[in-house]
């Protein structure tokens, strides 16, 4: 049931996306309550999740970074 601080990192980022299984989950809970400094990382990640989600950020579309790049090599 132990796991490394570098399988917590995974797990807790796969959980941030919904892609952890119940396993995994159990592990990462075991885990953050033995080692602190996982508990902190697993909450900064919590925090900037929903930050992201509330920024409602969107990317560029393939069409606007096709774009951007000739006007770079324009001004290259």
């Amino acid at each position: 049931m132990k796991i490394s601080c570098e399988e917590a990192a995974t797990i807790c980022n796969k959980s941030q996306y919904k892609e952890a299984g119940f396993w995994q989950i159990m592990k990462l809970r075991f885990h953050i309550f033995t080692c602190k400094t996982c508990a902190k990382f697993t909450k900064q990640n919590q925090m900037l999740t929903t930050l992201c989600d509330k920024a409602n950020l969107n990317s560029l579309s393939e069409g606007e970074k096709e774009a951007m790049k000739k006007d770079l090599e324009k001004h290259l």
